[in-house]
């Protein structure tokens, strides 16, 4: 596993033609699948898709979508183990092959952002608030979907886990992904629906908003973020609410 720290950049550093600081301006960052883009009925299409050339059953949407948010090969495993399969590791070195190059042709046919996610986004910028993606899908991936969707120029930086050669709930990849963005991990705020993404945001020491329309196998209130919306148009006020001095005493 690859250390925490050496990566990151320090809150100033010398680029050569100056001194360069660090934003302390708030920086959201987000999960993709499940958070920023309802990503399941192309994910489970592509995972049926290699199922069926395995012969076994396709599985329903509805059902399935809780198995994604830990990669393509973890999506590959989870489906396989759905149906009762267990194959070596070659095996699914080349499901997962199979899998990544059915599902980059297909990526974004019905795939859509959460209703209101743009507004949100536009009122988080408002705010002052910049704006990253920290998922554990492949970056080439990841904006590929962003790119077809005409939402990536939004995002200073998109990070996947294969970045820093570390997924989440590694807080490398977390720390990686606020430092590439250009602010300090202080100022960072961590946006998912899953385990993985309260994981990552405590390992970091980051503040994080649970989305509850996301896809996880447990109940995303169970895992206590620190604060939960039901509807991207509950999130500016969410990160407003934790930018809030706290009073004390």
């Amino acid at each position: 596993m690859a250390p925490d720290l050496p990566l990151v950049r320090p809150a100033c550093i010398n680029c050569g033609a100056g001194i360069f600081r660090m934003k302390t301006s708030p920086l959201i960052v987000f999960d993709l699948d499940g958070t920023l883009v309802d990503t399941a009925p192309d994910l489970i299409a592509a995972l049926n898709v290699i199922l069926t050339r395995e012969k076994l059953a396709p599985l329903p949407l509805a059902s399935a979508r809780n198995l994604i948010g830990g990669g393509a090969r973890k999506l590959i495993e989870r489906g396989l183990e759905a149906e009762g399969r267990m194959l070596g590791l070659a095996d699914i070195n080349r499901l997962t092959d199979d899998f990544i190059a059915y599902y980059a042709d297909h990526i974004a046919e019905e795939s859509r952002p959460f209703e209101g996610l743009e507004t949100a986004l536009d009122d988080l910028v408002a705010q002052g608030c910049g704006l990253a993606v920290c998922t554990n899908k492949l970056e080439w991936l990841s904006r590929r979907l962003l790119d077809r969707l005409n939402l990536t120029a939004r995002f200073a930086a998109i990070c996947g886990g294969d970045t820093f050669g570390v997924a989440k709930p590694d807080p490398t990849i977390l720390r990686q992904t606020v430092a590439r963005a250009g602010h300090e991990i202080a100022s960072a705020i961590m946006v998912g629906d899953a385990g993985t993404d309260i994981g990552v945001a405590r390992r970091a020491g980051v503040p994080v908003i649970g989305v509850t329309f996301g896809y996880t196998e447990v109940p995303i209130e169970s895992l206590k973020p620190d604060l939960l919306i039901s509807h991207m148009g509950d999130l500016p006020a969410a990160v407003s609410e934790l930018r809030r001095p706290r009073q004390t005493g």
